[in-house]
């Protein structure tokens, strides 16, 4: 463990000589394993080590004994220590948020604070390699593609993870042997969250049918880093090239188009990332590339934020202009077509299948309270999507990085219950249909007549 843990550190340049090393420290065991193994590590590596605690305010007394713990901790080890506490409850609730979501952002902005205070180079986290195997799995679930496969980066910037490699088991014998105290976080336990389940009842199954599971699902994971990192630097030769005209960025079609799709997909995200589009859908990129390999010297494809236009042998990928006035809301025919605006939603009955197809939203039928509408978003407009924690529309669109200008001008289905879908969102959880349910196929399409005055429409389900 220890000689993984070190070979890990080294790759990465974790540990900076002459510099100081600030550990996340939550009590748990992963942390304070964490903490001893740099503080044995310090004296010789040439770098100082501090630790910080953020009380999340979410289990009571509880919560307040983890600080306690680890400020005791740190005061015995002769570590520096810093500490902050939050209320994420209230937080979540007054942004409309998850708790995970909100709690690993406060968390992450008070550990970038207390490293600044403290003079570190370096944040180290304890995530190990069965978190990684664990958000390996979800990634999957999820659909990912080969980049969500690669699971946690051992380093991001100053956040470097020594632990990545080491696995739960591991840990834990390093506990026993050195006889170190920590804490139990009971919400671990709690199944509501997708990353518990996985833990609590996927990870034991895997590793009844091979107890070696974690270590090999570990070095999948870095040899499928490995070949990302190479597929992503073939594509930043090409997206190097995209050359700036005003706001926009303009790039050779060709030079795109004529990509490996792998490679593509890649250089059309590295492209939109310098427009700030940092969210971008699988099906968005690969737009993109039909769009570089297709033949109209004159087609476009409007993305949340920005649009890309052909021109010529070019591609010219500019930030959205302002949407006209908001049509009013208008009742959808189920079945049939209705427009709205320059949109057009077009509703077929059909029964949910086990792969749905790209570009199309498919809502249980018996789950709509009502007639369904399209309309533009409203405040307090709040939807869930499968899988993750419900917030405002107007907070998923900040998420996704919609301009605020164009935020009004997309569609929105809703229902008698409320909001059912959003434009370059997807469908509320609850109106989600299950494979094998009656359901309406919706594709939500809007008119991108070109300059040659020939009309297209482009997906905007998201």
């Amino acid at each position: 463990m220890l000689e993984e843990l070190d070979r890990l550190c080294r790759e990465y340049a974790m540990l900076p000589p002459g510099g100081r090393v600030l550990c996340a420290l939550s009590g748990g065991p992963d942390s304070v394993c964490l903490l001893h193994a740099l503080r044995e590590r310090a004296e010789k590596g040439g770098f100082t080590l501090a630790a910080a605690h953020y009380d999340h305010g979410l289990r009571g007394a509880a919560s307040r004994e983890d600080a306690a713990f680890c400020r005791d901790l740190c005061q015995r080890w002769g570590i520096p220590f810093y500490t902050e506490a939050g209320d994420v409850a209230a937080r979540a609730a007054a942004e409309g948020r998850g708790l995970e979501e909100t709690g690993r952002d406060l968390r992450y902005d008070f550990l970038r604070r207390a490293a600044e205070e403290a003079g570190a180079a370096v944040i180290a986290t304890a995530h190990n390699a069965d978190d990684n195997a664990e958000t390996l799995l979800l990634n999957l679930i999820r659909g990912s593609g080969l980049r969500g496969l690669t699971g946690i980066p051992p380093r991001r910037g100053n956040i470097v993870r020594p632990l990545l490699t080491t696995t739960r088991g591991e840990i834990l014998a390093y506990l026993h042997a050195f006889g170190l105290p920590f804490r139990r976080d009971e919400s671990n336990d709690d199944c509501t969250f997708a990353r518990n389940r996985i833990r609590r009842q996927v990870m034991p199954v895997l590793a009844d049918m091979n107890p070696q599971a974690v270590a090999h699902m570990s070095r999948t994971i870095a040899r499928l880093r490995q070949d990302n990192d190479i597929l992503t630097a073939q594509a930043a030769r090409t997206a190097a090239l995209a050359r700036p005209a005003g706001e926009a960025l303009v790039l050779s079609a060709a030079a795109l188009g004529d990509l490996p799709q792998g490679v593509a997909v890649r250089c059309a995200s590295l492209v939109l990332r310098r427009l700030g589009l940092t969210q971008v859908r699988a099906a968005h990129l690969e737009g993109v590339v039909a769009l570089a390999r297709g033949a109209d010297p004159s087609a476009r494809l409007s993305l949340p934020g920005v649009e890309v236009r052909r021109v010529y042998g070019d591609l010219l990928f500019a930030p959205a202009g302002e949407e006209g006035e908001i049509p009013p809301p208008r009742e959808a025919a189920l079945p049939g077509e209705t427009p709205w605006g320059a949109w057009y939603l077009t509703v077929t009955p059909c029964v949910a299948p086990e792969e749905g197809e790209a570009g199309v939203w498919y809502l249980d039928r018996e789950a709509l309270a009502g007639p369904l509408t399209v309309r533009g978003r409203r405040e307090g407009d709040h939807l869930t999507l499968p899988g993750r924690p419900g917030k405002t529309v107007k907070k998923w669109m900040i998420e996704y990085k919609i301009p605020r200008a164009l935020r009004d001008g997309l569609p929105v289905l809703s229902d008698g219950e409320g909001v059912v879908a959003a434009a370059g969102l997807g469908v509320h959880r609850r109106a989600a249909a299950r494979p094998g349910r009656p359901a309406w196929a919706v594709k939500l399409e809007r008119d991108t007549t070109g300059d040659n005055g020939k009309e297209k429409r482009e997906h905007g389900t998201g």
